[in-house]
């Protein structure tokens, strides 16, 4: 994805100046939206490493996955904490559509907020 385009989060500004800094490493997560905001981004431009940089290490898996075959469309933030997020993740898969609803949890570790797990919402 080019830095010049909107950013996958929604935010109201370009990849570049939204979530890429984050994937790059040129600064940190400020809140745990932004960092889900950032993780939203990192699986709608293929950005592994980077899920895998923020996960905490506590609840991390060995490695992770982005299927090139989910297209993420749009994301949609319900609530926001200080350490939880819920949100509607739209995606795309061929002609299929769908919707992730999500409550995830986040942790600060050495001053740097950390992703920890979630749970669906029905």
């Amino acid at each position: 994805m080019r830095s010049e385009n909107p950013c996958p989060c929604g935010a109201d500004t370009s990849y570049g100046r939204c979530c890429l800094p984050l994937h790059r490493g040129e600064r940190q997560a400020d809140t745990a939206e932004e960092l889900m905001r950032s993780r939203y981004s990192a699986f709608a431009v293929g950005d592994a490493g980077y899920l895998w940089r923020t996960w905490h290490p506590s609840t991390r898996p060995g490695t992770v996955d982005v299927d090139p075959a989910v297209v993420w469309t749009g994301l949609e933030i319900v609530d926001a904490g200080p350490d939880e997020v819920e949100f509607l993740a739209h995606h795309r898969q061929g002609q299929r559509t769908g919707t992730l609803h999500e409550r995830s949890r986040f942790a600060v570790r050495a001053r740097r907020w950390f992703y920890l797990d979630g749970e669906m919402v029905e």
